[in-house]
């Protein structure tokens, strides 16, 4: 009996420490994700074209073809989106006050079509 309480502790264990490892590459997801969402407020204050914008998403989900789609996937997708935003011509014309305007930090989930 004691034996059975030892392994189902170390079982607990070891899936607790799953269960931490998924919630910091959630986290790390989120940020992330944040990050481009508030890439993608920026340029769309600055009246980025729709043209320009797919061909940003384009070029990214081109760059990151994998024949086995995942967890690690999604993360290089939100990483190449990043760098693609980042680069954006558009962001780097304007000066930085006016691209991080107060307007597009104080709720950068929202974001209207």
């Amino acid at each position: 009996e004691l034996q059975q309480k030892v392994e189902e502790t170390e079982m607990l264990k070891l899936e607790l420490q799953m269960l931490e490892t998924e919630r910091v590459r959630l986290s790390l997801v989120e940020e992330k994700l944040m990050d481009v969402l508030q890439l993608l407020q920026q340029l769309r204050d600055l009246n980025i074209s729709k043209r320009a914008l797919g061909k940003i998403l384009l070029s990214t989900l081109e760059s990151c073809h994998d024949p086995q789609p995942g967890k690690a996937q999604l993360l290089e997708v939100l990483d190449t989106l990043q760098q693609e935003l980042t680069a954006c011509e558009l962001l780097h014309k304007q000066p930085m006050e006016q691209a991080q305007s107060p307007r597009s930090l104080s709720n950068p989930l929202v974001i209207s079509c």
